[in-house]
């Protein structure tokens, strides 16, 4: 058996509409989507998001992308205190990702 290196796990949330979303209204327009935006803001300027950002399929949702050092358990309580969340606008599924293809 060769050696293999340790693969990279990441965290995805995948935000999808709640019972509060509007269907057909461009998700910008939606009410809570500002303080959903500053909401991994503040993440994203702590280092601990790379990537976020909506699906360009209308009412699909959007997802977020965290760093290596970031834990299930803090991505956890960090989707959950979403305002877009906890006003019902959002919904919100984490999955482990291990990222198997990565350039330094």
């Amino acid at each position: 058996m060769t050696d293999q290196p340790a693969r990279s796990i990441r965290f995805v949330v995948i935000h999808k509409p709640g019972p509060a979303w509007q269907y057909g209204v461009d998700y910008r327009e939606q009410e809570g989507v500002g303080a959903h935006v500053g909401h991994y803001l503040k993440l994203h300027e702590q280092g601990k998001l790379q990537f976020g950002g909506p699906f360009l399929v209308p009412d699909a949702g959007g997802m977020m992308i965290t760093t290596k050092e970031v834990s299930m358990e803090e991505i956890e309580v960090f989707a959950s205190a979403d305002p877009a969340v906890k006003s019902g606008l959002l919904v919100y599924e984490i999955r482990p990702w291990m990222t198997a293809m990565e350039h330094d």
